[in-house]
């Protein structure tokens, strides 16, 4: 799956960082400079590929 960070902001100025492809931590590595960039984090929502490792990836693109 390819790896992209999405950033949406709300017509009210609340902004929300969507990454998509990652697994594990690596999420919060590709996207924490702009993390930074925007400011204090409010809240966090982990999606269940946070929770997978690597090899756990391979596998469900493999089809295995």
């Amino acid at each position: 799956m390819k790896q992209t960070i999405e950033i949406i902001i709300a017509p009210d100025g609340q902004s929300r960082i969507e990454s998509h492809g990652f697994t594990g931590n690596d999420c919060r590595t590709a996207s924490r400079f702009l993390e930074q960039a925007l400011g204090k984090s409010t809240s966090e929502q982990l999606k269940p590929e946070f929770h997978q490792s690597p090899s756990e990836e391979k596998h469900l693109q493999e089809g295995r």
